[in-house]
């Protein structure tokens, strides 16, 4: 008895101190950042306040793993935070909300049904309530819109139909059998479109009754229009050079919003040899602020500036020579004595204002923050959508000098969560520069540990880690990692000599950066010397086959979208005239071309590797992940290659954005923790 009844107590003790331990863990993994996580952020975009300044209209993205898709949904939200209300259904996608400028309607692009070829077309919402009621009815469907100030007309904007084979009578014939692709264009083709025809978009007015009115055409691509304040011409950007193609040379024209126009001339208000973009107009319709590139041969590592021209042409002046930053997005104030726009700024994107005459020049969003999009209210009040390194995407308004946020789409998913604590680190770098990244620490960090290190590598090459909320950072910092964001030779956010410093020198600049950051926090006790890990997608990707080829210290590395044999890829992706700028043309400079092939070191490589991509990119085809994984399968490196069906460049299905994640785990567990 009293044997059998030790023995009972025994497995009570035995399974309490299960349960007890079944506790502890189960309340470690609850407060862990997760896939599930990453999955579940609702994230806003498209912003635009109501004319009254009382609300703010924004698409809701969203992700449902059940049905695989992803969903678009337009919500608004009072400007006190206090009210919000969608707009749309849950299960539709729709998006690039605009109020009427009376504030009675709010127009919309979207679909309706379950018809994935069904074309997009512009739809209204009375604010008064009702369904939403379609607007346009265009066969081949509406890319963009816009409403002119004083709501009467919407300016569309509407790619070429597909030519139809007609008979002797001119009727329309029915046949249903595969044609081929002809093609007489330099560039040929683009991820996510495919090979390329002489179909152009252009622009139409329309008023809501009979056709819409074409106001451009030509062989030539037009976008970003914007009506002038009183309605008669609208901005917009087109490279009209003999051949778009073979230059990067965008200009800003206007031409007249007269639907009733017999004929619709153009203006060409900018004349220089580089990308001009993103036209604004002042107030008075006297001035129209765009984005300009003065140096097209430094390709995309040239800095945009911010620059004025005369709204009938010429007079143009820049105003941010001396800032040195990339800068998106210009929109006059309403007084019109200054413009706003967002720079990337040493990792962070504020949002800044300057004067007309250059002077002035400040930020308006200050601290660790990234702002992705912003609009301004009436009453000169600011909207943004902004992140921070422990806050996903929100939606803000200003309240006086303060940002007040007035959306809390994931708050609920996060309320439990110890995210990972974030901090910048600084060391000398290429040519003893300094280079900066971004270190994500565990929650539970313990400075007497050396912990497994990932290296997470930007895409680009010509972009930054910033402050918003990184998932991968979060994903790794949660599952035991130290992980660094690095922001190598060739970022932005650090000035135009800092970025053009990669140009024709892939691998070589970065490659220091990171190897020496990582010496740094080997030195310092922080990472663990014998398990780190590195990745990337895109650049990432690139810059991670440069890691691999030229160090063996990475126990396991992630290589996702990536090139590796660049003079292969001439003529088979949709950068020709980028590669042709770097490197000349690959036949007449060789040297060039094969000085930053990583293919030729292949035989260098001793970390196990795991090879991604997309079967249908035509940005970094797949044919560079397949040449990666032949090569060290042959050599006998643990590898595998991972293509996911019908995708692009980037990973849109949701079950295969769970896979990935959890394919990156896994590789780095076993060959970086060596578990």
């Amino acid at each position: 008895m009293i044997i059998r009844g030790l023995i009972k107590f025994s497995v009570i003790l035995i399974f309490a101190a299960n349960f007890v331990t079944g506790l502890v863990n189960a309340q470690d993994i609850s407060d862990k950042f997760t896939i599930d996580h990453i999955l579940g952020i609702k994230t806003p975009g498209s912003i635009t306040v109501s004319p009254d300044g009382n609300w703010i209209a924004y698409v809701v993205s969203r992700i449902d793993e059940e049905k695989n898709k992803s969903f678009n949904q337009i919500w608004m939200t009072s400007a006190d935070g206090e009210v919000t209300i969608p707009m749309t259904a849950s299960y539709t996608n729709a998006g690039s909300p605009q109020w009427n400028p009376d504030g009675s309607s709010l127009g919309f692009i979207g679909t309706r049904g379950d018809d994935e070829d069904a074309k997009s077309q512009v739809w209204l919402l009375d604010l008064r309530g009702g369904e939403a009621q379609q607007y346009t009815h265009v066969e081949q469907g509406i890319e963009e819109f816009l409403w002119s100030p004083d709501g009467s007309r919407m300016l569309l904007t509407i790619r070429d139909p597909e030519p139809k084979e007609l008979d002797d009578d001119g009727e329309e014939v029915e046949d249903e059998k595969p044609k081929p692709w002809v093609i007489d264009r330099l560039q040929f083709k683009r991820d996510y479109v495919g090979y390329l025809d002489r179909r152009r978009t252009h622009f139409y007015l329309y008023n809501g009754e009979g056709d819409p009115v074409q106001i451009t055409s030509g062989d030539y691509d037009n976008n970003s229009p914007e009506w002038s304040p009183d309605g008669t011409k609208i901005a917009f950007v087109s490279n009209r050079d003999d051949d778009p193609d073979g230059n990067s040379n965008t200009d800003i024209w206007v031409v007249s919003g007269d639907p009733d126009a017999e004929e619709y001339p153009l203006t060409q208000i900018t004349t220089n040899k580089g990308s001009d973009s993103s036209p604004t107009w002042s107030p008075d319709g006297k001035l129209i602020a765009h984005l300009t590139v003065t140096e097209p041969e430094k390709l995309w590592y040239a800095t945009q500036n911010l620059a004025i021209a005369n709204a009938e042409g010429g007079n143009v002046k820049i105003l941010t020579n001396d800032f040195d930053r990339m800068i998106y997005s210009p929109s006059f104030s309403h007084d019109g004595n200054s413009i706003y726009f967002m720079a990337e700024d040493g990792g962070n994107q504020p949002v800044m204002l300057i004067n007309t005459d250059g002077s002035g020049l400040k930020a308006v969003t200050r601290g660790e923050l990234t702002v992705r999009q912003f609009d301004l209210a009436e009453d000169g009040r600011l909207a943004t959508i902004q992140s921070s390194h422990h806050m996903p995407f929100e939606v803000h308004i200003s309240d006086g000098d303060q940002m007040k946020r007035i959306t809390k789409l994931n708050d609920k998913l996060l309320e439990a969560i110890n995210l990972a604590r974030v901090e910048r680190l600084k060391v000398s770098g290429w040519n003893n520069e300094e280079v900066e990244s971004f270190v994500y620490y565990p929650s539970d960090y313990n400075p007497s540990v050396k912990y497994p290190t990932i290296f997470v590598l930007h895409g680009g090459p010509v972009a930054q880690h910033d402050t918003s909320f990184n998932t991968w950072a979060q994903l790794y910092a949660a599952n035991g990692y130290i992980a660094v964001l690095p922001n190598p030779h060739g970022s932005t956010g650090y000035g135009g000599d800092f970025t053009y410093s990669l140009n024709r020198q892939w691998g070589v600049p970065d490659f220091t950066d990171v190897d020496k950051t990582a010496d740094h926090l080997v030195a310092a006790g922080i990472s663990d010397g014998d398990k780190l890990g590195v990745g990337g997608w895109s650049y990432g990707g690139i810059l991670t086959n440069y890691m691999i080829t030229k160090s063996s210290r990475f126990k396991g590395a992630v290589t996702g979208a990536s090139e590796v044999n660049h003079r292969a890829n001439y003529g088979h992706d949709h950068y020709q005239l980028q590669w042709e700028i770097e490197f000349g043309l690959p036949w007449e400079n060789i040297e060039a071309w094969e000085a930053i092939n990583p293919f030729n070191d292949i035989g260098k490589i001793t970390t196990p590797t795991l090879v991604m991509g997309g079967e249908h990119d035509w940005n970094v085809p797949i044919q560079n992940s397949e040449q990666l994984y032949q090569g060290l399968r042959r050599l006998g490196i643990d590898t595998q290659l991972v293509v996911y069906p019908n995708e692009h460049h980037g990973i849109r299905l949701p079950n295969f954005q769970r896979d990935r994640f959890e394919r990156y785990l896994e590789w780095f567990r076993k060959y970086v923790k060596g578990e």
